[in-house]
């Protein structure tokens, strides 16, 4: 009962995470459900892919409110990782459970590098700031004003191509490991589309929310919750996405991404010495 108190506490970690950053807080969910809820692994997986999937509903519909979404790209992007998806999931379904965790972890450490190193690459969310010259009572004062920045596409063929590639990537990660893929999600659609960070953020769990709903369908059969847990772990993700997405404008995104990337770390440490001290 105290383990899956704790879990459903840590729920806010992942929901602050997707809120905030768009990614990496579903890679959270699989270790906290089999290691501190006390789910098996691919148990563990199936409820991920339903929590992190309501919760980015949630935080779509706040980023939506903030003008931070694209529809268009994010469910284009989606539909493109269904067949990613199916063969993720194909090969869950043939792993062992051990085996399963092992590739987690490494995944983990992936995540947690991906975001620690973007720390330097990244830009102001979804503003720039223009350097102006305006008269003001006659004398030329330099001012800096706030210009939206509205997302330029790229679509040429070899970046629909990547961008392609990228989603079936994202897709197969998701059937696979029961995350949500944003942390690949975010930078592809601010490297390849050229969107803000903020609109990246915001279309990527639209992309979260149909990888996530689809990977759910392919496992239609293995749909067997226990609610006691999954119930109010739901919860507060769900809370953590919205609180996330309403404090992102006021937070050091760099400070808050550093320490997420070393949590992550640690988590993938735990979780390949738990399964393979086991």
């Amino acid at each position: 009962m105290i383990g899956e108190i704790i879990a459903v506490a840590l729920g806010l970690l992942v929901g602050l995470s997707l809120g905030a950053l768009g990614g990496g807080g579903s890679t959270l969910a699989v270790p906290i459900l089999v290691f501190v809820a006390g789910l098996q692994t691919q148990d563990a997986t199936t409820a991920s892919l339903l929590v992190v999937g309501v919760a980015s509903a949630f935080g779509v519909v706040s980023h939506f409110g903030n003008g931070n979404v694209h529809f268009g790209a994010g469910i284009a992007f989606g539909t493109a990782g269904i067949f990613g998806s199916r063969i993720g999931l194909l090969v869950n379904r043939s792993l062992d459970e051990n085996a399963l965790l092992l590739a987690f972890s490494a995944l983990i450490v992936f995540v947690a590098v991906r975001m620690y190193r973007s720390i330097d690459n990244s830009e102001p969310a979804n503003e720039q700031l223009v350097d102006d010259l305006q008269l003001v009572n006659g004398t030329g004062v330099a001012t800096k004003q706030r210009s939206s920045t509205a997302p330029h596409l790229d679509l040429s063929a070899p970046a629909l191509a990547q961008l392609a590639g990228a989603a079936t990537a994202v897709g197969l990660l998701t059937g696979l490991f029961g995350v949500g893929g944003g942390f690949a999600v975010v930078p592809a659609l601010a490297l390849l589309l050229k969107f803000p960070a903020k609109q990246a953020i915001g279309t990527s769990l639209v992309v979260i929310v149909i990888n996530a709903a689809t990977a759910l369908a392919m496992r239609s059969g293995d749909l067997g919750f226990d609610w006691t847990v999954i119930g109010p772990f739901l919860v507060t993700v769900t809370v953590g996405v919205v609180v996330g997405t309403s404090i992102s404008k006021g937070i050091d995104a760099a400070r808050l991404t550093r320490a997420f990337a070393i949590m992550l770390g640690i988590v993938a440490v735990y979780t390949a010495a738990s399964t393979i001290f086991a």
